[in-house]
């Protein structure tokens, strides 16, 4: 297997789109009830623990495109195999295919639930599953421009929805977040750790960097793109706390949907069945891109036929969603997912980075003593 990826000059992408596809990975399924998550381990400085959790998240990704830019155009799972050997990076790399293929799982049976709570109590999980992942195959048969355009057009339609936060700003009490920043610094950090199974997917980076075609502008599409996911999830937590009473809010699992609850139009009534479904546009593109990782690292590192590990994929995944069709199974997923992904997403990286400059300067004096001697 190549460490450096051969990309064909038409299926590159402009760094500009970065944004889109990092912006899109992080806000899903986490960011409707994270507020609840923080809050019982922050309180009412619930929202320092997203600026910390948001401040880690610029030291990680700066080690990642430190790390990616040691070569001209790798990815994560050539980068391993040339540190590690063939076999323990082959074994690091199908870690990160399994990691994408659970966090798809459990933003699949999440969304499903959330249909079934708030819409549709007597769909199957397999016709939603279905028609789900029917859209996901479709939209990963057009390569990875046509799901950059997903990403786009959806990023687009969706971000509607922040205006209906407005109303409930507006009840908000202020008072619940008194006494200020009380909560001990351990809790805070407690607090923003809680956050990593909401900001995950910025990993994917690791493997879409050699499909950029100006890298030497990708830095700043990413930093904005973390910005913006962390300023909205910031914002609905800051509108939860204030909107919901402290007992209300540690009894609602997703009080992002609960607080759509309260809009009302002359012509609809509950308003949260819009929104639900108008979240299948922000959950498609989340479970797009992390149905593409699973089948270019499955390429990439195992030869198979994308078309073959997609079809693969997308029945185990069906199946999957078929049995675990009961909330402590999915939470179950969740856990273990935000558990595991703590260390491979916001650990990992910071480790690896010394180990490449190390191999990095020793290749560089072995091939400089190799010269002198010539």
């Amino acid at each position: 297997m190549d460490i450096n990826v051969k990309v064909k000059p038409n299926l590159r992408i402009r760094a500009f789109y970065l944004f889109f596809i990092i912006s899109s990975i992080q806000l899903g399924v986490g960011i409707m009830g994270v507020p609840r998550l923080i809050f019982m381990e922050s309180h009412q400085d619930a929202w320092i623990s997203i600026i910390f959790a948001f401040f880690y998240m610029l030291i990680v990704v700066l080690a990642m495109l430190i790390i990616l830019k040691q070569y001209d155009n790798a990815d994560i799972l050539g980068i391993q195999i040339d540190i590690f050997g063939k076999w323990v990076g082959k074994l690091l790399g199908t870690v990160y295919i399994i990691h994408f293929a659970i966090t798809l799982l459990s933003v699949l049976v999440t969304y499903i639930e959330v249909v079934q709570v708030f819409i549709a109590p007597g769909i199957s999980n397999f016709v939603m599953g279905l028609l789900l992942i029917s859209l996901i195959v479709y939209s990963i048969l057009g390569g990875l421009k046509i799901i950059v355009g997903v990403c786009f057009i959806f990023f687009l339609l969706s971000h509607w929805v922040l205006f209906l936060l407005i109303e409930p700003a507006y009840l908000m009490d202020l008072t619940h977040f008194q006494p200020a920043f009380q909560t001990s610094f351990t809790e805070l950090l407690k607090g923003a750790k809680i956050t990593s199974y909401t900001f995950i997917g910025f990993e994917l980076l690791l493997l879409v960097y050699p499909f950029i075609q100006n890298k030497q502008k990708a830095s700043m599409p990413v930093y904005i793109g973390i910005f913006w996911s962390s300023l909205i999830v910031l914002l609905v937590t800051v509108v939860s706390i204030g909107f919901f009473s402290p007992d209300q809010l540690e009894r609602r699992e997703w009080a992002l949907l609960n607080m759509f609850k309260i809009q009302s139009l002359p012509f609809i009534e509950r308003f949260d069945y819009i929104v639900v479904t108008e979240w299948m546009m922000v959950v498609l593109p989340n479970m797009i891109l992390l149905m593409w990782g699973i089948i270019y690292g499955m390429k990439r590192l195992y030869k198979i036929k994308q078309r073959t590990s997609l079809y693969a994929v997308a029945f185990l995944l069906l199946i999957f969603c078929v049995f675990i069709d009961q909330h402590f199974l999915i939470q179950k997923v969740i856990d273990n997912i935000a558990k595991t992904s703590f260390w491979l997403v916001y650990v990992y990286p910071l480790l690896l980075l010394p180990i490449v400059l190390i191999k990095k300067r020793w290749k560089k004096r072995k091939g400089d003593g190799r010269h002198l001697s010539n």
